[in-house]
């Protein structure tokens, strides 16, 4: 026996890559099973993505035309109110929370559930004066339209590096409060708007996230 393997001893180093797996191979293979593994996530998370519907339309009362990015955070909704003025509204998705104001009792028992909010920037402008804007603030939630600041704003020129931007809207005169929510209102910026971006947003999350998972695959397949 012993001379066998004395005889066999210098034809070991070529067997040896035939019997023995190389490093490189168990490398490869083990990427290839945490490949398929991922892969196999995704789809199961793109499958168990529920059907959207349609997007909503904006509210009949205030015609707006509806620009939707993929890929991107943020809807902008244009209107032409006459040949006077145009209104030009950009909301971001939710980006933002308030828990509930009672304490101690969670929504999943009833209470009451967190406020989402939507951050919203609306511009009016007028093709007479294209030199300025008027700037609004504001922070949609699911049921209202909060104004939370208004300035003008310089188109042509240099713009100031930090600008005056005035009081906060809570800070104003209530009167004057009053005016900007009617000014607002009568350009379709109202609570109804509020509601329609919340859900227009809600779909477009789902949209964008099948979206995001599917470039992940496909990326991955490659």
């Amino acid at each position: 026996m012993a001379r066998r393997l004395l005889h066999l001893r210098p034809h070991l180093p070529s067997l040896a890559p035939r019997l023995i797996p190389s490093r490189q191979y168990m490398s490869d293979m083990r990427r290839s099973v945490f490949l398929d593994r991922l892969l196999r996530s995704l789809r199961s998370e793109i499958s168990s993505c529920r059907a959207e519907p349609a997007p909503p339309l904006p509210p009949s009362a205030a015609p707006f035309t509806v620009e939707d990015r993929p890929g991107e955070q943020y809807v902008r909704l244009r209107r032409a109110l006459s040949a006077e003025e145009e209104i030009r509204v950009d909301a971001s998705m939710v980006d933002g929370a308030v828990a509930p104001t009672r304490s101690g009792v969670d929504a999943q028992d009833g209470g009451p559930e967190a406020r989402m909010h939507i951050s919203v920037h609306v511009e009016v402008t007028k093709p007479a004066r294209p030199d300025f804007a008027l700037n609004f603030e504001c922070s949609a939630w699911p049921e209202e339209m909060d104004v939370e600041r208004v300035f003008p704003v310089r188109r042509s020129g240099p713009a100031p590096e930090q600008q005056y931007m005035g009081r906060q809207f809570r800070e104003l005169d209530e009167e004057m409060q009053t005016a900007v929510r009617d000014y607002l209102e009568e350009r379709g910026v109202n609570d109804e708007l509020a509601a329609f971006l919340h859900t227009y947003m809600e779909n477009k999350e789902q949209t964008e996230l099948v979206g995001w998972l599917k470039n992940i695959e496909c990326y991955l397949k490659k």
